[in-house]
This record gives C-alpha cells, sequence and structure tokens, in this order.
C-alpha cells in the first residue's frame, strides 16, 4: 500500500469579486500623463496591486485616457499605491513590481469617464510559502421522526465546508506566484467582500510514491469557492513570520483528478493560441484516449 506525505501539496488562488462592482468617475484632473499614474474615487483597500480589473465606461465613451486607445472597454492588471493611484500593466509580474518603465502609457481625457470596474482574474496562481492547509466538508441532517417511529429517523440536508491554510509570511520577491500577504490584503476588503476561488492539492505532478510510471503526473485536489472569516499575524522577536487564514466555503466543493496528460492547440505555424488573461495562458484541447 502507498503512503503519501504531506510535502507535495499546494494551494493556488483565483482573485474574485463577490458580484459587486465599484462604478465612479475618472475626471480629467485624475489622469497624471507623465507618471502614467491615474485615480478615482473608491475605497482604499478595494483594489489590490496584483488584481486584474476590467474597466468599462458606462455611458460606452471609449477610454481615452489610455494613449491609442478607442474602446469603451479594457482588462489591465494594476498596481496601488499608498495614495490610491493606479498604474495599468499588461502581466501580473510587472503589476507586482510596479513602477513606471512598464506601465500602460496614458493621456489626457477629452472628458470625464463614468465607469464600471471588477476584478475578472482567470488564471490561478500558485500560494508562495504556504506550509500547511485544512478542509473541512460536513453535512447537515434534518430530524424526520414521527410520535410512532421506535428509531429516530434523519434525512441528509445541506453540505458546509470550512478550513484553514497557513504560510511564512512574504509580501515580495516573486513576480508569478500568489504572495501570503495578499491574504492580509484580502481580508480586509469591505464593500467587495473578501472571496477567492482555490484548489488545494492532495497530489501534484512528479510525486509518485506508488512508483507506477502512468501515475507520476495525476493531479487531486479540492477546487471551492471561499471567503476569509479571519487572518491572523505571528510575529515572534528572532522567529519566522507566520500567518493563518480561516475560511468557509460557499458553494460546491468538488474533487477534482486530472489523470489524463493536457494537449495544447497549435495554429499552423506550431504557435500556441493565447488567451487574453495572461501573457503566458493558453487555449487546451480535451481529447479522447
Amino acid at each position: 500500500m502507498t503512503v503519501y506525505l504531506g510535502t507535495f501539496g499546494q494551494v493556488e488562488l483565483q482573485r474574485q469579486f463577490d458580484g459587486s462592482e465599484l462604478t465612479s468617475i475618472i475626471n480629467t484632473s485624475d489622469v497624471n500623463v507623465s507618471g502614467k499614474r491615474f485615480s478615482f474615487d473608491f475605497k482604499h483597500g478595494q483594489l489590490l496591486t496584483g488584481d486584474q480589473v476590467e474597466i468599462v465606461s458606462t455611458d460606452d465613451s471609449a477610454l481615452d485616457f489610455i494613449s491609442g486607445y478607442s474602446k469603451s472597454g479594457v482588462k489591465k492588471f494594476i498596481y496601488v499605491d499608498n495614495l490610491g493611484g493606479i498604474r495599468l500593466y499588461d502581466t501580473f509580474a510587472h503589476a507586482v513590481n510596479g513602477g513606471s518603465a512598464n506601465a500602460t502609457a496614458l493621456a489626457a481625457p477629452g472628458d470625464d469617464i463614468p465607469i464600471r470596474v471588477n476584478v475578472e482574474n482567470a488564471t490561478f496562481r500558485l500560494l508562495a510559502q504556504c506550509n500547511g492547509f485544512e478542509l473541512n466538508t460536513e453535512r447537515e441532517t434534518v430530524d424526520t421522526t414521527t410520535l410512532s417511529d421506535e428509531f429516530r429517523s434523519r434525512v441528509t440536508s445541506l453540505m458546509s465546508g470550512s478550513g484553514r491554510m497557513s504560510g511564512f509570511w512574504e509580501y515580495t520577491g516573486d513576480t508569478s506566484n500568489e504572495l501570503p500577504h495578499y491574504l492580509l490584503e484580502l481580508s480586509l476588503r469591505t464593500k467587495v467582500g473578501s472571496q477567492f476561488k482555490g484548489r488545494f492539492y492532495l497530489k501534484t505532478k512528479t510525486y509518485n510514491p506508488s512508483g507506477v510510471a502512468d501515475r507520476l503526473d495525476d493531479e487531486i485536489w479540492y477546487e471551492f469557492t471561499g471567503v476569509l472569516t479571519a487572518c491572523a499575524v505571528q510575529f515572534t522577536t528572532s522567529s519566522v513570520v507566520e500567518i493563518t487564514a480561516d475560511f468557509i466555503t460557499t458553494g460546491p466543493i468538488e474533487i477534482k483528478m486530472e489523470l489524463e496528460p493536457v494537449n495544447a492547440v497549435l495554429q499552423e505555424d506550431a504557435d500556441d493560441i493565447l488567451l487574453d488573461q495572461d501573457a503566458a495562458a493558453k487555449l487546451l484541447l480535451q481529447t479522447d484516449q
């Protein structure tokens, strides 16, 4: 019998809003062309550095504050500074690094632009420095016992889930993975909620204590949408700073298995077909074996 050690699991998170949206107006005075920076009225902490946001003008006017742009909607990664100023970027890595060098060029808008903003992340990112997680599922029961029964009877009812993840605190240095510092920021979101979509892996690729060659690249994970309910920081002198985040699930809890190799759809010139959510995102093909 094969025994798996809790060494090669991992947690992946996808940033989400809880269905809410931010509405505001980009005034002509809100755009700093030379600094590639703009702002609009929103409560600080609702948008976080690394969010991929969709900005849409509510009156279908062009987002002409973006240099050379004539459409009414755009999807970009953002960096948010301490004053609520925003820079736009094409990739998550550039957004996390910040700075004006890789930021999208801006232009002075011709008029005020009413906008609607949603977080539209489509990519799961590995949670860096995660050292453990716990997921609990429970099902409620309803008592259906009648007076004539000799034994108590019950039927199953709603299912719910809760859990906790922990990790070593980190806030900078990794431009491809989701940093644990994001959990601290996510727990403080108020208007748009502290919602996320997560994949909690029990087995990852290349971890194969069974020794069966066909099982080398198998992946098994739980997938669900959850909301952070608590986030704690443990700080002790001369010790590693750790964080723990408690959550509850808000929808179906599924256990999924990837047991077949993933195939890619290629163009005639053998290049990948790229998607708009990230420079590294690709269109995949499901095939029958």
